[in-house]
């Protein structure tokens, strides 16, 4: 149709995005084209469909490529080029597998200028606002906004005395494992092999970089000190200033003021892990009294209100917006707050008196929701609950804090939520049920064991609670047209689904063909893998499918949940995203002088950048963290076998997990045997080149523990399994030669214990 009527393909629409030197909408295409009149319509079908395709994306009435990365982006300064000028690469990079984009960040001319009291350097990081090139080598180039605070340009590792020279600072991330020179006089009293953070001093383009240690963590064979590794490699603010501190101090307890709609009597109840330390959500339920809505619900979502102490432009909001979000380590938490206004003024402690944002809703008996309203409430916690809790008592177990709570609070909660399940059911959204690792500290902070915590039904309740009170923000926000950071999932890539529907096949699975993929056609995907061997697998291949969810200000919808809109309120005591969402209500409903600042309007798109990274960052420094610790953990079962799951693939080796404990660790290609083994990236999985013998994603195999590098996160293990029998993958052009063939099972075993 487009060649035939002279409109543009598909193909010149992004190129044209990708060289475009002004902003771009469907105006500015339509005039690129000569595309008049009538002929407009179809146009608009064709960038619709694009869109659908999830070629490009829209924000704010512009288009961009959808395959790059967003127009503002926090860049690592990692080095130089040729011309001096500084490389950069994302600051969190999540897809696995994709090597990040290298990033030119344009330091010249007047009007790029930005003034820094110090410039950013190697190690950096920087708010910049991104283009694409036509450069195969730097596919981007980047315009400063601002730098960054934090702890960049430093390194966390282990010291090394020398008696012959300069000691050495190995460095603990598992990435590179570089080492740096210490001179004389610049060990700060650092000891043998002892935890410390390093600023580095010198770049070299060729050799050991130079650095001074700072700071003495402590012993690195100490648990307790492993989460500081996480902290300070990525430079996560762990330390209130005297200044934030003082403010949070002089900060007192609310009265309730005129205007704030007293809800004291009625029951509302917090429900969380049974170790949290704050508590920002409280729930309430009642059948609707309304004879228009026969089996329907009333429903409060009470928040706390973060906002009446967080004032905009105040050195805790600046602090606050600098973190972007707490982060939960198993053995400490970095607040985004100080625990002043975290754990005690705005945390909706049990039988005490708080200031609260809260959202009335009415559903249906069929979980629709009906209406909703915002008001700003005074509210006393009925009773702090856990979920096993909560659970047990409507499960017939109750307890002294619950039995009196069940008729009138927890049976109606558990009612609306069976309702508002059935809505859910009907909008189907992605049904991803993963199984999620929670480790057990003893008192001296070692790992004791691994769990799986059981997901039960009061989980499901306070999320879908909080889901529809988020997706009620949204809404209220959209409909007054108020600048708002809204959650965006966007729909995985054509390449993404592409892929998968190929891996499918070779499991004898199919998926929709000539559909635009929705979340229903995923869930029929894993329905079909459910209870069969490739369950695991398929879970693990439908999420890597899928694109990460950001923070943006331009609505595109949340594809996993299958929603038009969403925002994130539900959590501001822990999120600054949910806090400029309480704000824009603020404003919207005019309920107060607390709302958005002129700075948060004007700084929105900036803002979503850098909490988009602070939240990526978070999610690396914790999981660093858990494979650091379970490293320990197992350092004594060196030699000892285990059942391990292939959960990864890639030209280097292997990626198991463990099912005993979830521990995951690598198996490099070139021990797997003496055959020469070949990468089928389509069909997830290694092949023998000579043999056949083959090692397939979601393979259940035995391995034994090899190597453990704790402070790194590392384990490497040898298979102990045999492949599965398969075709030769043929010799490939390389320059390796091939391993003397081995038949498929002949691997020599030992005894070992399993842990």
């Amino acid at each position: 149709m487009a060649r035939s009527r002279g409109l543009p393909s598909p193909e010149q629409i992004l190129e044209f995005l990708k060289t475009a030197d002004a902003k771009v909408g469907k105006r500015e295409i339509a005039r690129a084209f000569g595309v008049k009149g009538a002929d407009r319509v179809d146009l608009k079908k064709i960038l619709r469909k694009m869109a659908d395709d999830g070629l490009i994306a829209t924000r704010r009435k512009r288009m961009s490529d959808a395959s790059g990365l967003p127009p503002v982006t926090v860049l690592r300064i990692t080095g130089l080029d040729s011309d001096g000028e500084l490389v950069g690469e994302p600051a969190e990079w999540a897809r696995e597998g994709e090597t990040p984009p290298k990033v030119i960040i344009q330091t010249r001319g007047g009007s790029n200028r930005a003034s820094f009291t110090k410039p950013p350097g190697v190690g950096d990081q920087v708010l910049c606002r991104i283009s694409s090139t036509d450069d195969e080598t730097y596919p981007y180039e980047a315009r400063l906004i601002r730098k960054l605070p934090g702890a960049t340009g430093h390194v966390v590792g282990t010291y090394h005395p020398s008696s012959r020279g300069n000691g050495r600072v190995l460095s603990a991330n598992r990435k590179d494992r570089l080492e740096f020179e210490v001179a004389r006089g610049d060990e700060g009293g650092a000891q043998k092999g002892e935890l410390v953070r390093a600023e580095i001093t010198r770049e070299r383009r060729h050799g050991t970089a130079q650095v001074r240690i700072i700071e003495r963590l402590g012993d690195a064979k100490d648990q307790r000190n492993i989460s500081l590794i996480a902290i300070h490699q990525h430079g996560i603010p762990d330390q209130f200033s005297r200044e934030v501190d003082t403010a949070a101090a002089e900060l007192a307890q609310l009265k309730p003021p005129e205007g704030r709609t007293d809800l004291r009597d009625v029951p509302l109840v917090t429900i969380d892990p049974p170790d949290a330390r704050d508590h920002d959500d409280a729930v309430w339920a009642a059948p609707d009294d309304n004879s228009e809505n026969k089996g329907g619900f009333k429903v409060i979502v009470a928040i706390a209100d973060v906002a009446a102490y967080v004032r905009p432009g105040s050195v805790i909001d600046k602090e606050a917006r600098v973190r972007g979000n707490s982060v939960y380590f198993p053995d400490r938490v970095v607040p985004m707050l100080p625990e002043r206004l975290s754990t005690d003024l705005c945390s909706l402690r049990a039988m005490q008196d708080r200031p609260a944002f809260a959202c009335f809703m009415i559903f249906d008996k069929t979980g629709r929701k009906l209406n909703h309203r915002f008001d700003r409430i005074w509210m006393k916690s009925a009773a702090r609950l856990s979920y096993a809790q909560a659970q047990a008592a409507v499960d017939g177990r109750c307890d002294d804090v619950t039995a009196p709570l069940l008729e009138p609070v927890l049976r109606p909660l558990w009612k609306a939520y069976q309702a508002l399940k059935t809505a859910r059911d009907k909008r189907q959204p992605l049904e991803l049920d993963l199984p999620e690792r929670k480790l057990i500290l003893d008192e001296d902070g070692r790992v004791e064991r691994v769990i799986t915590p059981a997901r039960l039904d009061a989980h499901k309740l306070i999320e879908e609670f909080m889901i529809q009170a988020n997706v009620a923000a949204a809404e209220t926000l959209e409909k007054n047209r108020t600048p708002l950071v809204f959650r965006v999932h966007e729909a995985p890539s054509p390449e993404k689904v592409d892929g998968l529907v190929k891996f499918l096949a070779t499991l004898g699975m199919s998926a929709p063909k000539g559909v635009v993929m929705q979340p229903q056609h995923f869930n029929r995907i894993l329905s079909a893998a459910r209870g069969g061997p490739n369950e695991q697998l398929v879970s693990q291949t439908v999420l890597r499918s899928q694109a990460q969810a950001v923070y943006t200000p331009d609505n595109q919808g949340h594809f996993g949940l299958n929603l038009r809109r969403y925002a994130h309120f539900t959590s501001p005591i822990r999120r600054y995203a949910d806090l400029i969402v309480h704000r824009a209500l603020i404003s919207a409903l005019k309920l107060g002088d607390d709302g958005l600042s002129e700075e948060d309007v004007a700084t929105l798109e900036e803002l979503a950048g850098i909490l988009c990274m602070t939240e990526r960052r978070a999610m690396l420094a914790e999981r660093e963290t858990t494979d650091r610790l379970i490293a320990h953990f197992l350092s004594g079962s060196i030699g000892a076998d285990f059942t391990a799951r292939i959960n990864g693939i890639v030209k280097a080796g292997l990626f198991v997990t463990l099912t005993e404990n979830g521990a995951d660790g690598f198996i490099p290609a070139s021990t797997l045997g003496q055959d020469y083994f070949v990468h089928d990236e389509q069909a997830m999985s290694m092949v023998g080149e000579r043999s056949g013998e083959t090692f397939r994603m979601g393979d259940m195999v035995d391995v034994r523990l090899l190597e453990v590098t704790p402070l790194a996160g590392g384990l490497r293990f040898e298979m102990l399994s045999d492949g599965t029998a398969g075709k030769p993958a043929g010799r490939k052009s390389r320059s390796a030669k091939p391993g003397k063939y081995r038949k498929p099972g002949n691997r020599q075993r030992r005894v070992s214990s399993k842990r």
